[in-house]
């Protein structure tokens, strides 16, 4: 299972001047997208290594 820790990506983006509320938008958002490449990535692996 893959995810964010959601109290360090708070933290993190507080830290950078980002709104918690902009964070609570975007991440899950990003997470999807992270997601989706790291399944690529493992399709690509798959194929390369048979």
């Amino acid at each position: 299972m893959l995810g964010w820790d959601m109290t360090a990506a708070l933290a993190l983006g507080r830290a950078l001047g980002i709104p918690a509320v902009a964070i609570a938008e975007l991440l899950p958002v990003i997470e999807a997208e992270m997601i989706r490449r790291t399944k690529e990535q493992i399709g690509k692996d798959r194929d390369n290594h048979g």
